[in-house]
């Protein structure tokens, strides 16, 4: 689990494994391979963790 609220915007792409992202207003998304998510700067504070790792690519 990232140890942090990130504010800043992201493209992300999951290229291998899952990812599991979670939104400050307690939403919560599960991401596998070629699903991606963008969000833009101060669009709302969110945090990101895997159980068993995850290959990304990610534009900031």
């Amino acid at each position: 689990m990232a140890n942090h609220w990130c504010a800043r915007g992201h493209v992300l792409l999951v290229l291998e494994g899952t990812l599991h992202t979670e939104l400050k207003d307690g939403r919560h998304f599960e991401l596998g391979p070629l699903m991606s998510y963008q969000v833009a700067d101060d669009d709302g504070e969110h945090r990101s963790s895997t159980q068993t790792g995850a290959k990304l690519f990610i534009v900031d």
